[in-house]
């Protein structure tokens, strides 16, 4: 028989990424998750961690069983805040997993409007690049994950999640102040053959450029929006980005790219039965979200 609290000891190991740290987020010492570890594959009958010199790798059992306890232990945590909410006590806190522009265009107003609403519970903020984050609320680690979509690539498997649209956040090409093509209106991806690009998601420029017939010259590729701007500004190279990260931008020119209508789309996601509180995040981001739309 396979005992909860030691699937969310697996569970927790999986997600810290090694024993040393799962124990010190859960108040533990390494010793005493090790024994725990020891009897869960006693119990599940297999090896589910190969331990190595380097540290502790999942084994595919290993990984096949933490997506079990990830659900399992997500089931518990609603049940506890399902008594809390019988009892009226209002979370101590909400933990929301978030990208870098949704954390600088999304949550300060959710957050101050959360906050006044809402005076006894904090929102507590988790950086993560899609598409991770997924597991982290499967397992209620997380109560709301804001994850995002670029063209070209394929949203993660939902897991019995669910994914509420927020924004659909218009590709715009930037460019230098004195480059040639922004004096014109309409830009061609053909105009910018010649053309250092400054890429922030590889696969949605491909896509385009497949359509297009042309290969584009990427320079740089990185993530950071005001690091991409930085470089255009500086005159190093033209670039996609989305359209809540150039708003009241200075020193570029943003224009839209002739024949190309493409959004990067941004997600809340939760569990099928959300809590009130993450309800009431959700119904905020909507609202901010339709102001930027």
């Amino acid at each position: 028989m396979l005992v909860a609290e030691r699937l969310r000891v697996l569970v927790e190991v999986a997600h810290a990424g090694s024993i040393a740290t799962a124990a010190r987020n859960m108040g533990f010492t390494p010793s005493a998750l090790s024994q725990q570890l020891a009897r869960l594959e006693r119990e599940a009958g297999c090896a589910l961690l190969d331990r190595r010199a380097t540290g502790t790798v999942l084994t595919e059992a290993g990984r096949r069983l933490v997506r079990h306890g990830e659900a399992i232990v997500g089931e518990l945590r609603e049940a506890e805040q399902a008594l809390a909410a019988l009892r009226d006590e209002p979370p101590a806190a909400l933990t929301v997993g978030t990208f870098a522009t949704a954390g600088q265009v999304l949550l300060p107003q959710v957050v101050g409007e959360f906050r006044r609403a809402h005076p006894a519970t904090r929102l507590r903020l988790v950086d993560l690049e899609p598409p991770d984050g997924y597991d982290l609320v499967v397992s209620g680690e997380l109560d709301l994950l804001i994850t995002h979509r670029y063209p070209g690539r394929r949203l993660p498997p939902a897991r019995g999640l669910t994914r509420v649209p927020l924004l659909a956040d218009r590709l715009r090409l930037v460019l230098p102040a004195h480059h040639p093509a922004a004096r014109t209106d309409e830009v061609k991806l053909l105009d910018l053959a010649d053309d250092d690009w400054i890429s922030a998601d590889r696969p949605c420029l491909d896509l385009l450029a497949a359509k297009d017939g042309v290969e584009p010259r990427i320079a740089y590729e990185t993530r950071d929006y005001g690091a991409i701007l930085a470089l255009v500004r500086a005159g190093l190279g033209v670039a996609l980005v989305p359209a809540s990260v150039v708003r009241g931008a200075a020193g570029i020119v943003v224009r839209d790219l002739a024949g190309s209508a493409l959004d990067r789309e941004v997600y809340a996601v939760h569990r099928p039965r959300p809590a009130a509180h993450t309800s009431a995040v959700v119904g905020l981001l909507t609202r901010v979200a339709s102001r930027l739309s």
